[in-house]
């Protein structure tokens, strides 16, 4: 006897991404999960008296979008944070546009004596100025409030005076190991602008609004994503503080989506010490319970795996690649090449010690430099796909050849970035040259190797846009309308699989979630045109209607017209 459904949907192109069949006509659930799916004739056969039928008039269902890689934890603050991004995403084109931004987000959100400012999306190459934004810009604004305006990367900040006082960095400081500190010309005093390990300890330890708060902004958090369509969101780089906020967010209940964490390796140690005082292992050896936590929801929370950082970010020129940028250094500095955050033999024992456990890694390498340190540190660990590890090496954003089939030999798999050619294309083509910088995010041949590629945008660098990853994985066109590797477009449903299957397979979810088959769990998302008819140019046009979690209809209206 058939089961019987609480929902069925049908009236519209049903994308289910399964190879076997693409396309389907109706769709049944019940108790969150697909109990049926294909023609509509098999599938209104579990319909009952109470079950609720909806024509979906038209419009298009696919599986929930899954978030590759992101950082949800920017998603609790950027509600209360400055938008200094440029265009499309926001409106500073000038260093007078962006100090006009803060006055109105301080008129409006009135500052405490002492009380951080934060900013986030400051790019330097956005501004008509024709040079970068410096302390001496904004110590006239708020000179008793520390700012810090965040780079587009999140791997940096600009600090005005009052902040870099506060951090303790002077003439006298000198650069971290794998970090920057900008000076202004013809000094050693800083200029404002940090970078990596000069900036990553100021941004996990900085204050932070009350945990209650933190809570309450959960709701309009997810939201951001649910909006778009995204049922399963990620937190790339979760410290020891955010952990427990996560986890009490989960035991309160106000979890809507799936959220998938990736503690930040730095802060593993900290983690362990707080909740496993009396273990005394190695720095990152983890007790068994420890490793028993991972891989398994618990109230919609999930840690999955350790996240690695190799080097920075390519627009701000601290990535680490093998060849010298046709443009200086963030000082001025001739052949630069960038660098790694850690030494080689620092990253060859982590990953050893990772591995050694069966933990997952999530490696950031944007560089082809970073991704051969990568590659040679799995190598040395012995790592094979027969081991069925799933190492994902997040952004593999300026490959060489040759590196994609040292991924298959080791097992290694892609989380490409491809709005990067959009929002960067023409800094990367600058700094790079076209033919290096056309080695972007090489999606095509490694789909022709046989990798399990997803996509992500990396939220809050830049925004929350599905439509816009496909759009770009597809075009690969720059704001000034260059391509960046004509070979490496992919056609509108491997630009789907990105999004869907493929990235539920990277945190292994593929036999739950990212397609639509009989058992999996009923994560949806309803579209007002199907992506699969129109062009790559048409697809930012495209609005979601709802947002299905579980069976529950948890953003939009599923009969309704586009949520406003």
């Amino acid at each position: 006897m058939a089961s019987v459904a609480e929902l069925i949907l049908f009236g519209g192109p049903i994308l289910t991404m399964e190879f076997s069949h693409p396309r389907a006509e109706a769709i049944a659930i019940a108790g969150g999960c697909i109990v049926a799916v294909g023609s509509k004739d098999e599938v209104m056969v579990h319909a009952g008296p109470q079950t609720r039928r909806v024509d979906l008039q038209g419009r298009t269902l696919l599986p929930g979008f899954i978030d590759a890689h992101g950082h949800f934890t920017n998603a609790l603050q950027v509600v209360k944070w400055a938008n200094i991004q440029r265009p499309p995403a926001g409106p500073v084109t000038s260093i007078a546009s962006l100090q006009q931004v803060l006055q109105e987000h301080v008129q409006a959100n009135p500052l405490q004596p002492g009380q951080w400012l934060v900013a986030y999306g400051y790019d330097p190459d956005g501004l008509s100025d024709g040079r970068p934004l410096d302390k001496r810009d904004l110590d006239p604004l708020f000179p008793d409030n520390p700012l810090m305006l965040i780079h587009n990367s999140n791997h940096g900040a600009v600090l005005n005076s009052c902040a870099l006082k506060l951090v303790g960095y002077d003439a006298s400081t000198p650069d971290p190991a794998g970090g920057v500190i900008v000076r202004l010309p013809g000094s050693t005093e800083p200029a404002g602008l940090v970078m990596e390990t000069a900036f990553i300890p100021l941004f996990v330890h900085m204050p932070k609004p009350s945990e209650e708060e933190l809570l309450e902004r959960f709701g309009d958090a997810q939201q951001l994503y649910l909006s778009q369509g995204i049922t399963t969101a990620q937190d790339g780089a979760t410290s020891a503080a955010d952990l427990g906020l996560f986890q009490k967010a989960a035991q309160q209940g106000r979890l809507l989506l799936d959220l998938v964490l990736l503690p930040l390796v730095l802060e593993v140690p900290a983690m362990l010490r707080e909740r496993f005082p009396d273990f005394h292992g190695g720095s990152l050896e983890l007790p068994q319970p420890a490793r028993d936590a991972f891989g398994t929801y618990h109230q919609h929370l999930k840690l999955q795996g350790i996240k690695l950082l190799v080097d920075g970010s390519p627009q701000g020129k601290t990535a680490f690649w093998s060849e010298p940028l046709l443009t200086p250094g963030p000082n001025g500095e001739a052949n630069w090449r960038g660098q790694p955050l850690f030494p080689p033999e620092v990253l060859n024992d982590t990953v050893a010690q990772l591995a050694g456990q069966g933990l997952q890694m999530f490696a950031h390498c944007n560089g082809d430099a970073a991704i051969s340190m990568m590659i040679e540190a799995c190598r040395k660990a012995g790592l094979s796909p027969e081991q069925d590890h799933r190492t994902v090496i997040i952004h593999s954003q300026f490959m060489v050849p040759g590196q994609l089939e040292q991924y298959v030999e080791l097992g290694l798999h892609p989380s490409f970035f491809t709005v990067h050619a959009f929002f960067y294309g023409d800094v990367h083509i600058a700094n790079l040259g076209l033919e290096r910088a056309s080695w972007m995010s090489p999606m095509a041949s490694a789909i022709a190797l046989g990798l399990h590629c997803s996509n992500h945008n990396d939220f809050s660098v830049t925004p929350i846009e599905p439509m816009r990853m496909m759009e770009t994985a597809m075009t690969r066109r720059s704001r000034s309308g260059v391509v960046l590797g004509e070979h490496e477009r992919v056609d509108v449903n491997a630009a789907l699989r990105a999004l869907t299957i493929e990235a539920a397979w990277q945190i292994r979810e593929e036999d739950s979630k990212g397609s639509l088959a009989v058992g999996k769990r009923a994560d949806l998302v309803v579209l007002d045109h199907d992506p699969t008819a129109l062009t790559p140019e048409e697809l930012l046009s495209i609005n979601v209607v709802a947002t299905v979690k579980d069976g529950v209809c948890v953003y939009g209206d599923l009969a309704g017209a586009v949520a406003g």
